[in-house]
């Protein structure tokens, strides 16, 4: 049975099923607590590195090392204080959003229960960034100001042109993964094969998306949900919406990808 390619994230995994308790972090990395941790994996592309779900721990904090992957989290309960290797601390609370890059020396530091979304993108590239130094966390600003991006195709509307806005916060080494935000006005593209794995947090205004041979979702303000790539979907928001969104487009995708 064909399984949806638009999936809504639900803050204790998917109802009737939950969340499973995973493999003990190794005390090696650690410098406090005996963390215990479950989640839910609700996407996995591992021949490009990408995987989507939710997560939860106890207490822990582990020793200063260079972060593994990129990390775009959505925080839902608890907080973190990121520290990096100059003692500069960041702490993010339940309701924000952050990202960690890949090689950034770090330690995760959290006092008590922690829940997040998480999309992560663990490019095997070997690529390097030109100045390791500049590597730091991300916070996506969800009021930030926006610049106008690109108007979509005519041919993809089924109705009239919208005003659209983006900002990029962060794009990995190898030019694959991006975090920013995005708005629109009124807008509803047609159905296409959709052309990138993106995951989508909604901050005001609401969406319907219809993926051929399922029911409509609508999404709304505060809902998160995954779009994978060859959804063959449309996007229909009755009026002004605006997101936070992870992106991976896969390069031999990119010049092919249709504009949103």
């Amino acid at each position: 049975m064909a399984q949806p390619k638009v999936v809504r994230l639900a803050p204790k995994g998917p109802a009737g099923k939950g969340m499973e308790r995973w493999e003990d972090i190794p005390q090696s990395s650690l410098a406090a607590g005996e963390p215990v941790q479950h989640g839910h994996s609700y996407f996995e592309d591992k021949a490009r590195g990408l995987s989507v779900g939710v997560w939860d721990c106890t207490a822990m904090t582990t020793k200063l090392a260079p972060y593994p992957v990129n990390e775009f989290m959505v925080l839902l309960e608890g907080e973190v204080t990121i520290v990096d290797a100059a003692g500069r601390e960041t702490t993010v609370k339940a309701g924000e959003s952050f990202l960690l890059p890949k090689g950034l020396p770090c330690i995760w530091r959290q006092t008590g229960y922690v829940r997040k979304y998480y999309v992560i993108f663990d490019d095997a590239s070997g690529l390097k960034p030109s100045d390791p130094s500049a590597l730091k966390v991300q916070r996506p600003d969800p009021k930030a100001k926006l610049e106008q991006t690109e108007s979509p195709s005519p041919k993809l509307l089924n109705g009239p042109m919208p005003m659209q806005h983006g900002k990029d916060y962060f794009e990995d080494v190898s030019g694959q993964w991006t975090v920013g935000v995005w708005d629109s006005s009124a807008y509803h593209r047609k159905t296409i094969d959709f052309p990138r794995h993106e995951l989508m947090h909604i901050l005001e205004g609401e969406v319907t998306i219809t993926e051929e041979g399922f029911p409509p979702q609508t999404f709304k303000a505060g809902d998160t949900f995954f779009v994978g790539m060859g959804a063959r979907s449309d996007f229909n928001t009755p009026g002004y919406i605006r997101k936070i969104y992870c992106i991976m487009q896969p390069k031999k995708a990119a010049a092919s990808a249709a504009a949103e």
